[in-house]
């Protein structure tokens, strides 16, 4: 069981692939009313952040800043013991407000983060403007970045999948979000 959190502004949509082992299907669809989601969360436009330990906060910037054209939004060190970085994407203009979400690194001196435990882990952005894909792949390969074949082929079909220096994969489709 997994569940698939995707989140679309304008021409881009970022879907994250979660799975839970402690929740059954039925469970979490009685959480649903014919008229959709009736979680505080959705009422509320909760801000989304993606979170993961690493060993090496410095190796991971290029991939996400230079790569894929995140902003570092804010740090920390030494928070009990973490060091820390926030990135977000930047609005398409200035009368853009932020998409909501971001991602956070962290690293711990005492603690080995280690790469990702599958190929299967993805952070998957929905481009269906074949313009705007090719962009961002161009961007990625000029930032010294090689595409790597997906463990699921249905993305090699639909898009370039990327390795970060952990081992953690992104998606570039060029496809619509399914959901």
């Amino acid at each position: 069981m997994y569940l698939k959190l995707t989140f679309q502004y304008k021409f881009i949509s970022i879907s994250y692939r979660i799975t839970d082992h402690t929740t059954s299907w039925k469970a979490r669809m009685s959480t649903m009313s014919s008229n959709g989601p009736t979680s505080p969360l959705s009422e509320s436009q909760a801000h989304f952040r993606i979170a993961r330990p690493t060993d090496s906060i410095p190796s991971l910037l290029p991939f996400y800043v230079d790569g894929l054209g995140f902003e570092v939004k804010g740090s920390f060190k030494d928070h009990e013991g973490f060091d820390g970085v926030l990135l977000a994407l930047p609005p398409s203009s200035p009368q853009v407000p932020s998409l909501g979400y971001h991602l956070e690194f962290t690293q711990h001196a005492s603690h080995r983060a280690g790469r990702a435990p599958t190929q299967d882990n993805l952070v998957v952005f929905y481009m269906p403007d074949e313009t705007l894909y090719q962009r961002a792949v161009a961007r990625m390969e000029s930032a010294g970045f090689e595409s790597v074949k997906s463990f699921n082929p249905y993305w090699d079909r639909h898009g370039t999948t990327f390795e970060d220096p952990d081992g953690y994969r992104v998606v570039l489709a060029n496809t619509r979000s399914p959901v």
